[in-house]
């Protein structure tokens, strides 16, 4: 099998090969505030890692937008300032976290597998 695909025969995209933290699915809502001009998107993320997340929109945000996210489940909440890593058009956006306060990182860690 090549490097290049997953055990179904997908094409692994190169975000993928390039992260710095593995990815574990989290269904979740979501509010992304882009921080020049204030926009909120209500979307749901699909996957979490230590360093960034998946947000699903119809709406993603082009690359290299700054934004301010919060992620919410039954009981807990984060909130991180984070940098839109890719845009997919009329799917979603990797967003990678940039400052993660200490309540948040203490959330996230809980949402993370040990």
């Amino acid at each position: 099998m090549p490097a290049s695909q997953d055990p179904q025969g997908k094409a692994q995209s190169m975000d993928q090969e390039r992260r710095r933290s593995p990815r574990f699915p989290l269904i979740a809502a979501a509010e992304v505030h882009e921080e020049r001009n204030g926009t909120q998107l209500s979307a749901r993320i699909s996957d979490i890692s230590a360093t960034g997340c998946y947000v699903d929109t119809i709406n993603p945000l082009p690359g290299g937008t700054a934004v301010r996210v919060k992620i919410f489940n039954e009981a807990q909440s984060f909130e991180a300032s984070a940098i839109v890593a890719y845009s997919l058009k009329n799917l979603g956006m990797g967003l990678s976290f940039d400052e993660v306060p200490p309540g948040s990182r203490d959330v996230l860690q809980e949402w993370l597998p040990n």
